[in-house]
């Protein structure tokens, strides 16, 4: 196999992508990316159209906007047909949508806890057969996990059990669907900087940006630019795989 050249790697003009949950934040992060790659992108959202409408209208007829509930397979088939119908095509996935609530262990009720997993698990199940079923050899899924998956945090049990299966499920999405030429990988991002987070958990973000070797909370392009090499042939050899972006904050001694 002949490698491509260096200068078209993060091209992807004549591509079609997906991404899931783009609400302001880390969707809309990945999403941009995607569009300044040249993608053609359907912007998935479940209640909030808003940041998807603006990149939407930004793009032109380079994206579309889709609403529907990926906690069931009959939502996320829609999604992926909206993209063959937009664009006639699908090469890339990012399963991005989730949940993140805070809930002791103690007080969590079962519904809570089936929720989360609902929320970000079956979310990441539903999207990944999805996209599967309509890709070619060198279609990319790329799921959004989190540190959490591989270091837990106080108040998120139900979080960190559903990320870290999203990890695993990766790792063997990777194993059965590397046959037919797509690769599944993810990315596991730390603290996301978004609007007023510093003003509702300023002793969180204070803790962060010291224990953080890089010294900051992580922009939502952060996580867009590592979702984009991964869905991109500059990543065409590299599947299962769980790329931290968290600004060096686990490679932190823990005693």
């Amino acid at each position: 196999m002949t490698a491509p050249a260096v200068a078209g790697l993060l091209d992807l003009r004549g591509r079609v992508a997906v991404v899931t949950g783009v609400s302001p934040g880390i969707g809309q992060g990945i999403a941009r990316r995607f569009l300044d790659a040249g993608t053609a992108v359907v912007l998935h959202c479940r209640t909030r159209r808003d940041a998807a409408d603006e990149l939407a209208a930004a793009a032109g007829d380079r994206a579309v906007v889709v609403t529907a509930e990926l906690t069931t397979a009959t939502g996320a088939e829609a999604v992926a047909a909206a993209a063959v119908d937009a664009f006639g095509r699908l090469d890339a996935w990012v399963n991005n949508a989730g949940v993140q609530p805070v809930a002791p262990l103690m007080s969590m009720s079962p519904e809570d806890f089936a929720a989360v997993v609902e929320g970000n698990l079956t979310t990441t199940f539903h999207g990944t057969r999805a996209a599967a079923a309509r890709m070619a050899a060198g279609g990319a899924i790329v799921n959004v996990a989190s540190i959490e998956a591989l270091q837990p945090a106080d108040g998120h049990s139900h979080y960190v059990a559903a990320k870290a299966a999203v990890a695993a499920h990766t790792r063997a999405a990777a194993l059965e669907l590397g046959p037919a030429g797509i690769r599944v990988n993810a990315v596991a991002p730390g603290l996301i900087e978004r609007p007023g987070l510093a003003t509702e958990w300023p002793d969180g973000v204070a803790r962060w940006s010291a224990a953080c070797p890089l010294g900051r909370l992580g922009q939502p392009e952060d996580v867009g630019d590592a979702c984009l090499f991964l869905a991109s042939p500059a990543a065409r050899w590299i599947t299962g795989a769980v790329l931290v972006v968290d600004g060096g904050v686990l490679a932190r001694p823990t005693w």
